[in-house]
């Protein structure tokens, strides 16, 4: 399956986003960053935004943020440990007992470059958390998502994914872990599996869209939080000031997950120089992202390694 044509969009700004009333939106990692910016620009048009957090307390307290300064915004938060494979599936369940329908999923939640660290069940903390969790719960809330009203997968992922590779015969890192590669690693798998999504769900007829996005280089703590050396220095320090703001550089995904012409199989970053910051534009995937046989051999270790099986078909021969 070929990459949908390229399309120019010009000067999008969140003022565009259209009206959202109605909707149902789960934003993973939406206390700080990229997801409270996004969680902020969607309540602000109507949406019922469901802030899906790993700290409960972090979560209320954005909830409040937002809330003062938008009294009718319609959130909620609840607690999601994307490391934590059973946290994903009671997230789900509770989801599914309580929503008839959703209509917006954002994988935006992330963990950058922090020193080699192993989950509960043994997976690479970054591979886990940024891929493996996303991985899961798409596929756990994607029947609520079929009933949704222009329901769509938003996938983020970054300009790295295009240095990355998946290491399948070291995935945890044991025989040589770097926090930067492995970093790009996830990236790498996030819009494989965004990819991989789409061209499933294509063939299957499905109405969902799989739409990516991408940050371009934004200041959050994203670089602060969990890097280590050099890593830290150069881009929660040195780098700072050429950083855009969280709500700069939430454009991309909130275009992608409202825009009428956000087609899915589409990759939406900032459109300046090298992609770094700027209004929202169609970008290009890197080819390892969109290769059939690395993007089937990730899709059916990611459900080895979750217990997840997606509800459509692998789209026949390739």
């Amino acid at each position: 399956m070929s990459a949908p044509q390229r399309t120019p969009i010009r000067g999008w700004t969140a003022d565009q986003i259209p009206d959202q009333s109605g909707r149902t939106v789960v934003v993973t990692g939406a206390n700080s960053g990229l997801g409270l910016a996004t969680t902020k620009a969607l309540a602000r048009r109507g949406a019922h935004v469901i802030l899906a957090v790993r700290d409960e307390s972090k979560g209320r307290r954005a909830a409040t943020e937002i809330s003062s300064g938008q009294p009718d915004a319609r959130l909620e938060v609840r607690l999601l440990d994307l490391t934590d494979l059973d946290s994903v599936r009671a997230f789900a369940d509770r989801l599914r007992s309580d929503l008839g329908r959703l209509d917006v999923l954002i994988n935006n939640a992330g963990v950058m470059a922090p020193p080699r660290t192993l989950t509960a069940r043994g997976h690479e903390l970054q591979f886990a958390a940024n891929h493996l969790g996303h991985f899961a719960l798409t596929g756990l809330l994607l029947g609520l998502l079929a009933g949704g009203d222009d329901p769509r997968v938003v996938t983020v992922t970054s300009t790295n994914h295009r240095q990355g590779k998946i290491f399948f015969d070291d995935l945890t890192g044991e025989r040589a872990y770097s926090p930067m590669r492995f970093y790009n690693q996830s990236k790498l798998a996030n819009a494989s599996f965004g990819w991989e999504l789409h061209r499933r769900l294509a063939a299957a007829g499905s109405a969902v869209r799989s739409v990516l996005a991408h940050p371009g280089y934004t200041s959050t703590n994203l670089q602060t939080s969990a890097p280590v050396g050099m890593v830290k220095v150069l881009f929660g320090h040195l780098l700072a000031p050429l950083a855009q703001s969280a709500a700069q550089g939430a454009l991309p995904q909130l275009y992608a997950a409202t825009a009428p012409d956000a087609a899915s199989g589409h990759f939406i970053g900032p459109g300046g120089v090298a992609e770094l910051r700027g209004a929202p534009k169609q970008v290009q995937l890197a080819s390892a992202a969109t290769d059939p046989q690395a993007g089937r051999r990730l899709w059916e270790l990611s459900e080895h390694l979750t217990g997840v099986r997606f509800p459509i078909p692998s789209g026949g021969e390739l």
